[in-house]
């Protein structure tokens, strides 16, 4: 696709860098079978193929509207066009590219600057979260349908491993998923104590920047993403900390990106691509270090699948997973080496509608593709529905009476065993 930039656009980074993704662009329309906003709206300027061609206007100097940012927004930033796309076009940078430039250009109401202004302050901040969701879970039953479905019950941690075993990782420290289900933490900090590691949780460590990244605010999220290299630094620098472990997709996405936000940051490149090389799924980590382990763990699973009987699990790959990790396969193999059946899902390349913030700020159309999502995850009666990212885990929950957890979770309820009498209600 070719593109003559406006002056303005060829005196800036982000201007070249859009330049050479947009020309990599054929409109070949590919991305469009796999977009799911394009599937629900059958707008071409809903997407992927729309909104570069929107882009490009923008960075040609044509007439930036309130319309051009409406459908930036609507974008889920989900990525499934990248795996589609034959030309390796990185759509993913180039809408960030986008949003950012159109933001400026076309300035947002005073109340939707609010509400963005008080979603990545609150969402960020452990502290509000944490208090928030205390909050909301004792008035509940006040609260109204809408809030209600993005509330919760909180699930039973149990013990933090008190081994102190030689080897260690790192576990981020994050914001929502400690507050929100702890449970994902301590369930996966208690399986790596079954494979011989240490799991640190490090206090100045927090969110790992998306939040604000993708409400663009990308000056906070650098700030939150250097406090994190900060944090990590010395354990990895020393090898104190063999990697660092991350049990939810959409931040494992992020942090594996630290190199690519920093690049042109001499301060900080060589850490935050040391950081990037150190970020492992916890999937992905089982998969290195836990094959001699898997044959026990597997004896386990069976034990408990006769106390259970859940046996048959669906299983939804995360768009940060499977699309922006690039990551297939693996968490499926392992489960099924563990003695699940994982049941067939259609269109399981397509988002469920969560995308961080994206259900809050795009309700409506997150509403329709969790519905989508989950008559597809439901069809074939799992006793559970498991994924990897607590952004998709709490906006599935909100659909369905069905268990949605943390496939994490059901490892460790196995490898336990105490738990697993009521590992078949929503309060598991």
């Amino acid at each position: 696709m070719d593109i003559k930039l406006a002056d303005w656009a060829k005196q800036t980074p982000e201007g070249q860098e859009a330049q050479a993704i947009v020309r990599k662009c054929v409109h070949c329309g590919f991305c469009i079978a796999t977009c799911p906003t394009y599937q629900l709206l059958g707008n071409e300027l809903d997407s992927p193929r729309g909104r570069i061609y929107l882009i490009k206007q923008v960075l040609e100097g044509k007439k930036v509207t309130q319309k051009t940012q409406m459908h930036l927004d609507r974008c889920l930033t989900c990525r499934g066009c990248e795996t589609t796309c034959p030309s390796g076009v990185n759509y993913g940078h180039l809408i960030d590219i986008g949003r950012k430039i159109v933001d400026e250009k076309v300035p947002r109401s005073w109340l939707e600057q609010l509400k963005r202004s008080a979603l990545a302050t609150l969402v960020t901040n452990k502290f509000l979260f944490k208090s928030s969701m205390l909050l909301g879970r004792t008035f509940k039953f006040l609260s109204p349908a809408a809030l209600k479905n993005k509330i919760i019950d909180k699930r039973p941690s149990g013990p933090w491993p008190t081994h102190n075993h030689e080897r260690k990782v790192i576990l981020l420290n994050g914001c929502v998923q400690p507050a929100m289900l702890p449970s994902i933490d301590a369930a996966t900090a208690r399986v790596l104590d079954q494979l011989g590691f240490y799991s640190i949780l490090v206090a100045d460590s927090g969110c790992c920047g998306a939040v604000k990244f993708h409400l663009n605010d990308q000056y906070g999220s650098l700030n939150q993403m250097r406090a994190n290299i900060n944090a990590w630094w010395p354990l990895l620098e020393t090898g104190q900390a063999q990697a660092i472990v991350i049990n939810a997709s959409g931040c494992g996405l992020t942090v594996r990106q630290y190199h690519q936000y920093f690049k042109n940051d001499p301060s900080y490149e060589n850490k935050a691509k040391k950081v990037s090389q150190a970020c492992i799924d916890i999937a992905e980590f089982i998969d290195l270090h836990g094959k001699a382990h898997l044959s026990r763990f597997a004896q386990a699973v069976s034990k408990y699948q006769l106390q259970t009987q859940v046996k048959k699990l669906a299983f939804h790959p995360p768009c940060t997973l499977q699309h922006g990790l690039k990551i297939k396969d693996i968490t499926e193999s392992l489960l099924k080496t563990l003695g699940f059946e994982l049941t067939p899902v259609a269109e399981s390349h397509l988002c469920c509608g969560s995308a961080g913030t994206y259900s809050i700020l795009q309700a409506e159309l997150a509403e329709q593709l969790k519905a989508k999502k989950l008559q597809n995850l439901l069809a074939h009666n799992p006793d559970a529905v498991v994924s990897s990212n607590i952004g998709c885990i709490s906006h599935l929950t909100s659909g369905t009476e069905t268990l949605v957890l943390h496939w994490i979770e059901i490892l460790d309820a196995a490898l336990k065993g105490e738990y697993t009498n009521v590992v078949k209600s929503k309060n598991f």
